[in-house]
């Protein structure tokens, strides 16, 4: 493909195999909408019927599906002339079948979320079970994102469903390693602990040991000394946070400097409340 008829797609590219190696040009020098003396196969793709060239042994020996078809149509041809005639293929996209091809070039493929699907079911389709596997792992990915954007806008909201309550302990450790949350510290340790509870009531195991991974990614620095003393109180009756853990706010608090170990953990949510300390979180920045 040309630079004229490349697709324009801001996206990641999902490697199956590799995902250091530089990106490669070949689809690009190699495919193109224009005949050369190297393309021997043209495809009118989709209802725009845009004619895409290529080179039948490339394709033929990494796809069975077209090695199958460009064997019928020689068995088929009676003359030279058929064997130049463009393979149609109305019922897919333009770009879907140019990251099929630019797969079959260099096992590797760009998505995006307006093609990923219908990538998944043309790997499906052709047999490209590599292809297959980097458009599912794109999807889930780009699922994830996509359900995360609706938690940080709605936070308040979704703490409150019983769906929350219902999260594994790797989906509230996502949400709560977010730095863009619109809600404050204060209701999200609350949400967390409604959460352990019900986990704990479930699992049968104690509150402590269900909530281990997610309370290291509560942010109580944010806290101000006042609640912070409010939150050793209610901590008391279910040790739902270690004690080393609010030691070490403490410690934050009487030396005014952000510790070395996860820095993360200093950062204001988007919805977090300011308090005088945070002034702290600000001049340790610097």
């Amino acid at each position: 493909m040309d630079a004229q008829t490349a697709p324009d797609l801001h996206t990641t590219t999902a490697p199956p195999l590799s995902s250091t190696r530089p990106r490669s040009t070949l689809p690009r020098d190699a495919v193109s909408t224009t005949e050369s003396v190297s393309n021997d196969v043209s495809f009118v793709v989709g209802k725009e019927r845009r004619v895409i060239h290529a080179h039948r042994c490339v394709l033929a020996c990494r796809c069975k599906v077209f090695h199958t078809m460009f064997s019928h149509q020689l068995q088929a041809a009676q003359s030279l002339h058929e064997l130049q005639v463009p393979f149609v293929l109305a019922d897919i996209q333009p770009d879907v079948f140019l990251a099929v091809i630019e797969f079959i070039y260099t096992n590797t493929v760009t998505l995006n979320s307006a093609i990923a699907l219908e990538v998944l079911t043309s790997a499906v389709e052709y047999g490209l079970d590599d292809l297959r596997k980097a458009a599912v792992t794109y999807g889930q990915t780009d699922l994830k994102q996509r359900c995360l954007t609706f938690i940080e806008h709605h936070t308040r909201e979704i703490i409150k469903t019983q769906s929350f309550r219902e999260l594994s302990d790797l989906g509230v450790v996502c949400i709560l390693q977010s730095d863009r949350l619109n809600i404050d510290e204060v209701p999200l340790i609350q949400a967390v602990r409604g959460w352990a509870n019900v986990s704990s009531a479930v699992l049968d195991v104690s509150v402590s040991v269900v909530a281990q991974d997610v309370v290291r990614e509560l942010r109580l620095c944010l806290l101000s000394p006042d609640e912070l003393t409010t939150l050793e109180r209610e901590n008391a009756k279910d040790e739902l946070i270690p004690e080393i853990q609010i030691a070490q706010t403490w410690k934050f608090h009487a030396l005014k400097k952000i510790g070395d170990y996860q820095p993360h953990l200093f950062r204001r949510r988007k919805g977090t409340l300011a308090r005088d300390h945070h002034s702290y979180l600000d001049s340790s920045a610097k």
